[in-house]
């Protein structure tokens, strides 16, 4: 391989018979889909795209990008690509913290895992070389327990632990791989497909970063500076004074709500009284302890909290937006406490804080509605504990509700009740208040997504440049952009919130400097658009088309609250737009595209 920046190095696992092979990068593979979230796909897609997701033929892709573990700014991440149990489509997953940088550092790009152990194993990974050994012992246990354990057993040092909660283990559809205890691969069921190959763990042991260089030294150092210079100075970025250094990303509790782009009550409506009370401000003033980070990364958005006493007394790592959101807004709840707890029992269980607060604010409507018997009201956090830890042994109602809002809405004759996409519930941004982030989520490849097309970059935070919250017109081309630019930073693997600041011509310049070719930022939106797309192709023939791409009803027929009052997501117009830009016909990807983009 000609290319720098690679360690030219994957080991293909097959549980089954238990083998492990040490295979290169293909060049032509790491020109088109860099690294990631691209190559995961791609190896995901020449695996057989149309496997179940709990089959032992699925492949569970575990890759990082060229520029993760190095010098560069927010260089950490790690992704997970898979058959989702929870939607039926592709999907990426992706964690911060030290197991991306760390894998890098114990001589691996990434990992492609298949087949079934026929009882439980984990990866222990040092120094060029993948054991496969066994995890009785830890079978049944939860994340904490495990994450100390192997510390006990290999020693602290440059040592990451990912490994999957009980949650996982008894394939709940929307099951986490954690990463040292709190930093989750967290949307789509990844740590239940990992359950389902009776795979516990990843344990990386690596320090030896002398072979992460870039080809070109001093432009590649010229490329860093720039990019961290936008880092340090960006209103949203900067240390201990952008937004998300101070308050994490709950920042934006009190902002989306000052614009009716909070569901609350499981959407009913788009603000939430109580909003305050739950924001990133109060957070801070009454539970932060400390402010931990990832690899390379001097934002530190990472808010450490901790009870110290009551009924919720726990300590845990960190208080998303999302998951304030979820665990409260979602679900008529302002107990600051309860959530942190909550958020506690998720990550230990491993669960989608996300998919979990949707799922039990659906329940509640339910409740209310007897559409379900058992009387679950909102706000009520003691409820919420209580299901939490069914959910996760699939006991009692637990069992319905760990299919995740869209599968179990359906079982109970109710889908209306589910604020999902694809079966996938939507994250903390109410698309009737802002339009652009509806077409988003109705397109994104891996169901309901924020992340995958930020476009609450733009219309709430005026970055790269601000557009009315409001308008519809335009967005399908602004959701595109932002999925485009998305999907190259996956595959890098960079930050995501690194795009506050920086652009296509900072990752162009990054990425070229590191691997040693001739980049641009035209590149790296191509680059990006190829990997959508081919994440659409395998959905296609997955089954799914257009009549996928929509909102809940609610979002479409039933009106904005307070300050956005009477508006709903305008999603046909922006659905049109959308696939006029990506010439998609209906959803689906015609054979020009997929030829033109070098795809087939």
């Amino acid at each position: 391989m000609k290319f720098g920046g690679y360690l030219n190095r994957v080991a293909w696992i097959n549980l089954t018979d238990r083998t492990v092979e040490y295979k290169g990068i293909d060049e032509e593979d790491a020109r088109k889909y860099i690294g990631g979230r691209g190559l995961g796909t791609k190896y995901f897609y020449e695996n057989g795209p149309l496997v179940e997701a709990f089959s032992p033929d699925n492949l569970l892709s575990v890759m990082t990008g060229p520029t993760v573990g190095t010098q560069v700014t927010m260089g950490n991440r790690v992704a997970v690509v898979t058959k989702s149990p929870l939607t039926g489509t592709v999907t990426n997953s992706h964690m911060g913290g030290w197991a991306g940088p760390r894998i890098r550092w114990s001589g691996f790009d990434g990992f492609n895992i298949k087949g079934k152990a026929d009882k439980p194993v984990y990866l222990f990974v040092d120094n060029g070389n993948v054991e496969i050994l066994d995890a009785t012992d830890i079978w049944g246990k939860n994340v904490h327990e495990v994450v100390q354990i192997m510390k006990d057993r290999y020693g602290d040092k440059d040592l990451s632990v990912m490994t999957i909660g009980q949650a996982g283990e008894n394939l709940v559809k929307y099951a986490n791989i954690m990463n040292e205890n709190d930093r989750a691969a967290g949307r789509g069921g990844v740590g239940a497909v990992a359950g389902s190959k009776n795979l516990k763990a990843i344990v990386i042991r690596g320090s030896v970063k002398s072979a992460l260089k870039p080809v070109q030294v001093e432009e590649h150092k010229q490329a860093r500076k720039d990019a961290l210079d936008l880092v340090m100075t960006n209103a949203v970025t900067a240390p201990n004074k952008g937004g998300l250094s101070v308050y994490g990303t709950n920042v934006l509790t009190n902002v989306l709500n000052s614009v009716s782009g909070l569901p609350a009550y499981n959407g009913k409506l788009s603000h939430f009284d109580q909003a305050d009370e739950i924001s990133g401000e109060a957070y801070n003033e009454h539970l932060l302890v400390s402010e931990p980070t990832c690899h390379a990364c001097p934002v530190a958005c990472k808010k450490e909290l901790e009870v110290k006493d009551g009924k919720y007394k726990v300590k845990v790592e960190s208080m998303e937006y999302e998951t304030a959101w979820a665990i409260g807004a979602m679900c008529g709840s302002d107990n600051r406490e309860a959530s942190a707890y909550l958020l506690y029992l998720c990550n230990d269980y491993g669960m989608d804080t996300i998919e979990f607060g949707n799922t039990i604010a659906m329940a509640m409507e339910a409740s209310e509605k007897g559409i379900i018997q058992e009387e679950i009201k909102w706000g009520d956090t003691d409820k919420m504990v209580e299901l939490a830890h069914k959910i996760a042994a699939k006991q009692e109602l637990g069992d319905l509700l760990s299919e995740g809002a869209g599968r179990a809405s359906k079982q109970i004759g109710a889908p209306e009740l589910a604020m999902s996409v694809k079966d996938q519930s939507i994250p903390a941004y109410d698309p009737r208040g802002v339009q652009g982030i509806g077409v988003t989520y109705a397109t994104s490849n891996r169901g309901a997504c924020h992340v995958n097309g930020y476009t609450i970059a733009s219309e709430i935070l005026g970055i790269p440049e601000p557009t009315d919250r409001l308008e519809w017109k335009g967005k399908g081309k602004l959701s595109m952009i932002f999925q485009n630019l998305a999907a190259f930073g996956d595959s890098m693997d960079i930050c995501k919130f690194s795009s506050f600041a920086q652009g296509a011509e900072e990752y162009a310049a990054q990425y070229a400097t590191m691997v040693g070719t001739t980049f641009s930022a035209d590149d790296v939106m191509k680059a990006g658009e190829r990997i959508v797309n081919l994440e659409r192709y395998i959905n296609n023939l997955n089954g799914f088309d257009g009549k996928d791409d929509t909102l809940p009803k609610r979002f479409l027929t039933e009106g904005a609250s307070k300050h956005s009052e009477g508006v709903v997501s305008n999603l046909p117009a922006m659905l049109e737009e959308y696939y006029q830009e990506r010439g998609w016909v209906e959803g689906v990807v015609p054979e020009a595209k997929l030829k033109e983009l070098e795809i087939l």
